[in-house]
């Protein structure tokens, strides 16, 4: 990711953690990287915001799978909505307003699918359920524990 800027400007309609999910980094990143945001719902348009670690920090990697056993309605992470974002950011969404949650959903299940089909996989092999090999093709950001 060396051609990434070190910082980018807030538009109309941004959030700190679509910022972070177009960066490939987490929302923690960002906060860490930008001390003098107090409120991370609280962003304003033409402020900059560092989307790079500084030098010396390495770069976050991509969320390891969790799991066939991970994608039910009773569970709740912020793993589903960065895959979510992920999934908008590849043109995979059937999420209202384009606004995924914590929730595993049919949303989810729906725009994973489209995810699949988008891969080439067909059949049961595109039902929107994650599997190990279209999870690592989608590159969801790593989340800090």
């Amino acid at each position: 990711m060396n051609s990434t800027p070190e910082f980018y400007v807030v538009r109309a309609g941004d959030t700190l953690s679509e910022i972070a999910v177009k960066f490939h980094v987490t929302l923690a990143q960002i906060v860490k990287w930008n001390p003098q945001i107090k409120n991370p719902n609280v962003i304003h348009v033409g402020q900059q915001v560092r989307v790079k670690a500084p030098s010396q920090e390495p770069v976050s990697e991509d969320e390891p799978f969790p799991g066939k056993d991970f994608f039910q309605p009773s569970v709740s992470s912020p793993i589903i909505e960065v895959m979510g974002w992920r999934l908008i950011e590849e043109g995979c969404s059937a999420y209202p307003d384009d606004e995924p949650d914590f929730q595993w959903s049919e949303e989810d299940r729906k725009s994973y699918a489209k995810w699949q089909r988008k891969l080439g996989f067909g059949g049961s092999d595109a039902d929107g359920m994650p599997g190990r090999q279209s999870w690592e093709r989608l590159h969801v950001p790593a989340l800090t524990r």
